[in-house]
């Protein structure tokens, strides 16, 4: 059912391209406006960063933890007297694609204009539009940043951009032998805005790249995102995608789960108000550009499933280190065999959230558990309860050990230290109790 399904969208893509339709971007430029530039504002996750929890759409307000202090979004409905209810076109364009506010003052680069920087005139015109007519204006004043004078002053901004931030100028698809593989690209590096995650920085905080035509860095893991671990995009066998096909990325994208692994910490927000709502042909494209991307980093081998862990579980050995706390906490969801249940619990065996050098995900999830919520695709909502509440530093580096050296896997130990490291960056409580329940003895 999956492949045929697929198979199928990879058909109608590949004859559409031969018919000049679904990727030509003057033809999504004929497109009303407006109705456009809100499929856009969903590929380019403007709702996630600037919307609080619970709050109005687009009303700004979200906190930003940053190593000089905490940003605030800002309010990007179309209130005249607290939003860019004002603002002209070319005041929005500059500020998306190049970071400068009307006033001239530059914006803090958690605003991911060096990606946008390569966005089409026709998209940034159909996003205008969007915010200008299809969002409803919102009463809402900005919030002033925390961040304590000198490094509060803006104008180094300014002198960062001119540095590091890429000139606007329309993207090149015929870098690309493959129109849809061009198209995937656009998506990508721009409006998807994947490097600002997925992509190491240097000292001063810019990507080390921009695109593929960069380097091998682009894309090869980030640093830790509010406690989360931007994995490798790349084609790495182990820690990246390069055991993914086409398909299971396409799935990822719509449902935040495939056979490998499933979202969790901020790509839970992208899959739930950004890529569940893209088209078919639109995914596919994003996952045929990433397969394109080789391996980066130290040569690594495929993931071989080695079942000697499984044998020792099933026959009631739970000697190696953090077996039995894996036995006791983790097993009836994740099995002995670690092949978890398809698309429902994540197989440790082989993901490659569990084999990486930095076991900063692994310990989040097991401290303080995660929710994949339900998507138009794959409606079930599963939860990952916490565990920090109750199990020590040492029983969470055990238990991280043993998935990250169990069938196959290929991950370095973890100690004490590095657990203790992360829950003082995390939030650790226990579960909501039922009617008439206690923890106490």
């Amino acid at each position: 059912m999956k492949k045929n399904f697929f198979s199928t969208c990879a058909n109608v893509a590949r004859v559409t391209i031969a018919g000049a339709a679904f990727t030509t971007f003057a033809a999504q430029a004929a497109e009303q406006p407006a109705a456009r530039g809100e499929y856009l504002a969903r590929a380019g996750d403007c709702i996630a960063c600037h919307t609080i929890q619970g709050g109005k759409p687009f009303a700004g307000g979200l906190k930003f933890d940053t190593p000089i202090g905490a940003i605030y979004s800002t309010n990007i409905t179309p209130d005249v007297n607290t939003g860019i209810g004002k603002w002209s076109y070319d005041d929005f364009a500059r500020a998306v694609r190049q970071g400068v506010r009307p006033n001239g003052e530059t914006l803090y680069p958690a605003m991911p204009y060096p990606s946008y920087a390569r966005l089409s005139d026709d998209d940034m015109k159909a996003l205008y539009a969007y915010f200008m007519q299809g969002v409803a204006p919102v009463p809402a004043h900005n919030r002033a940043v925390d961040i304590p004078w000198p490094l509060s002053m803006r104008w180094p901004l300014g002198i960062w951009r001119t540095l590091f931030a890429p000139k606007v100028q329309p993207f090149d698809a015929s870098r690309y032998n493959d129109a849809i593989v061009a198209r995937g690209a656009y998506l990508v590096q721009g409006l998807g805005h994947c490097g600002a995650c997925h992509t190491p920085r240097a000292r001063t905080m810019q990507e080390l790249a921009l695109t593929d035509l960069e380097g091998d860095d682009f894309l090869s893991g980030g640093a830790p995102v509010d406690g989360w671990l931007p994995s490798s995009l790349r084609g790495n066998p182990r820690t990246g995608i390069g055991a993914w096909s086409e398909d299971d990325i396409v799935r990822f994208l719509k449902s935040g789960r495939n056979l490998h692994t499933a979202a969790f910490g901020g790509m839970t927000d992208v899959v739930q108000h950004s890529t569940q709502h893209m088209d078919d042909a639109d995914l596919l494209a994003m996952a045929r550009y990433l397969k394109t991307l080789p391996a980066s980093g130290a040569k690594e081998t495929p993931h071989a499933y080695d079942p000697a862990a499984a044998g020792k579980l099933q026959n009631g050995d739970a000697s190696a280190r953090g077996a039995a706390v894996y036995r006791d906490n983790c097993m009836a969801c994740h099995r002995s065999d670690g092949r978890g249940y398809m698309r429902v619990f994540p197989a440790p065996g082989g993901n490659p959230v569990v084999q990486g050098k930095d076991p900063t995900s692994l310990i989040h999830v097991l401290l303080s558990g995660s929710t994949l919520k339900g998507t138009k695709s794959a409606p079930s909502s599963f939860t990952m309860p916490p565990f920090g509440w109750r199990l020590s530093d040492q029983e969470v580096a055990d238990v991280s050990t043993f998935v990250r050296t169990s069938w196959g896997s290929a991950g370095a130990p973890v100690s004490a230290e590095a657990v203790a490291k992360v829950r003082r960056t995390v939030t650790v409580s226990a579960p909501e109790m039922p009617p008439g329940a206690s923890l106490k003895r």
